[in-house]
């Protein structure tokens, strides 16, 4: 089976693999910027296609519907995540940085890093940023509505995590220009060796050189989420030399998903007034409409893992070694899972979705992003009348990650 071709980007191609004839072939390029500009119409292809197929351009298999995306999350130990969560296979090449001690883990070592950051980003750490990050939101609203027009994007869905994420984390105010250009790059080098992914790391070392020194002890302020990881190695919970790594991994999940997570939330509000509508009747919905907006838009569109063993699924046997490419993105608009998917509804119980992923590399940064979203879209559910587009979008162009890099909005207050 051959799906249409979507211009590819001309780049090289991994050396042809042999396929049991019975894998759907596609021809969709999944990393090209027509497939980023407007992907909905080719996911219903790839989940069409089958449960399991094969993406002839990146010779990998793949899987776009909800069951397997599901499964394979909830499936660590045959789907990998320690030969890299990319297309890169770890236990083939060098990774382009050093190996995360979570995202690229396994069990028993996922779990002990995980059950580090579990502490340290636990609900009730949570409650106590609560009031900072509602009165930063509530700063930020008033600030716009005086405004009355501006970009959604650079001074509202950038510009609200940058003002209480890294105070949270304990980074010194310096060199904060960084932050998003280094989550922007670690996106990116999940993907194939596209331009995309090529430019991002041959202009990555100020980024990482910047990164790599706040994740140090000594440049992180006391109380904050940095602080405490390395208190965590204090206690023997992990090593000393795992802490900045750790740190690390907060620092490139806890921002850029949110600001996209963000930009999706205004973005669907303002093309939907009549949702608007019903979070302003209904303030409670705001967290469901923040998490409507990641299942809807799937800030995160994919991730690969790696079988451990020959395995099938679906159906059909996936040999062992093998890169799989999810689609989550897809899963969260497949209509096998979702009544109305391409539809963005408020009210819609969304529990299941896939846009932090699932199991138990589920985001690390996803109670951070869900505080933040639920605490921005009940301000504006309180202080604003009206979200209006207000000139041309231009969408930003990432590997793993979908977003706006431009968002003209009007707000209109109550």
């Amino acid at each position: 089976m051959t799906i249409t071709h979507y211009e590819a980007e001309k780049t090289s191609t991994p050396k042809t693999v042999t396929v049991d004839p019975s894998v759907p072939r596609v021809e969709i390029d999944p990393f090209s910027i027509a497939y980023f500009a407007d992907p909905h119409p080719a996911q219903e292809q790839l989940r069409e296609a089958g449960p399991v197929i094969w993406i002839e351009q990146w010779q990998c298999y793949a899987v776009a519907r909800y069951a397997e995306v599901h499964a394979v999350l909830h499936d660590p130990l045959t789907f990998c995540s320690s030969r890299g969560v990319g297309l890169s296979d770890f236990a083939k090449e060098k990774p382009w940085r050093p190996q995360s001690i979570i995202l690229e883990a396994d069990p028993p070592a996922h779990t002990r890093t995980r059950a580090v950051l579990s502490r340290v980003l636990s609900p009730a750490v949570m409650k106590t940023l609560r009031d900072r990050f509602t009165a930063a939101a509530e700063a930020k609203v008033d600030e716009l509505l005086s405004r009355g027009r501006f970009d959604a994007i650079a001074d509202f869905a950038e510009a609200y995590p940058l003002s209480v994420f890294p105070d949270a984390l304990g980074l010194k105010p310096d060199g904060r220009e960084h932050l998003l250009p280094y989550a922007s790059l670690v996106f990116n080098a999940f993907g194939p060796p596209n331009e995309l992914r090529q430019t991002a790391i041959e202009r990555s070392a100020p980024h990482r050189a910047y990164v790599e020194a706040q994740c140090q002890r000594e440049n992180l302020a006391p109380g904050g989420f940095g602080a405490c990881i390395h208190a965590q190695a204090d206690e023997g919970k992990i090593a000393h030399d795992e802490a900045p790594l750790l740190v690390r991994s907060l620092l490139s999940a806890g921002l850029d998903t949110t600001v996209n997570g963000l930009g999706a939330a205004i973005y669907c509000l303002a093309r939907y007034p009549e949702q608007f509508d019903r979070l302003r009747a209904d303030v409670s919905l705001a967290r469901n409409a923040f998490e409507e907006a990641v299942r809807y838009e799937s800030p995160v569109q994919t991730f690969f893992r790696t079988t451990t063993r020959d395995v099938e699924l679906s159906g059909i046997t996936i040999p062992e070694g093998q890169k799989v490419l999810m689609f989550l993105g897809a899963a969260n608009r497949d209509p096998r899972r979702w009544e109305n998917a391409d539809s963005y509804d408020v009210t819609r119980r969304t529990s299941g979705h896939v846009g932090f992923g699932s199991g138990i590399h589920m985001c690390v940064g996803q109670l951070v992003a869900r505080l933040e979203g639920e605490v921005v879209l009940s301000t504006l559910a309180r202080k604003v009348k009206n979200i209006a587009i207000s000139g041309p979008i231009e969408r930003r162009f990432n590997n793993t990650l979908r977003g706006l890099e431009r968002l003209p909005v009007t707000f209109t207050a109550t």
